[in-house]
């Protein structure tokens, strides 16, 4: 499933925990942040000064990786 700019930061760290790391490294601390349950991913690019689609790109990198290895998504209970 791939990451959409629509989507809610909060969701994608919280469905993708692995893609934590890219956000600390464009420098976003969206993490624990309480803006995240309301910035689409759009959002925190356009506050953050990010390229979207390079952002996105890297987001899915992590995203197809971890679902290679069979690591996704947390389990229903942990989220």
């Amino acid at each position: 499933m791939p990451v959409e700019a629509t989507q809610l930061v909060d969701d994608v760290m919280r469905q993708w925990p692995a893609t934590i790391r890219v956000f600390l490294d464009y420098r976003m601390r969206c993490v624990g942040c309480p803006i995240a349950c309301f910035h689409t991913v759009d959002d925190a690019c356009r506050e953050h000064g990010a390229d979207c689609a390079a952002f996105l790109a890297d987001l899915q990198a992590v995203v197809a990786r971890e679902e290679a290895r069979g690591r996704g998504t947390l389990p229903e209970a942990a989220t």
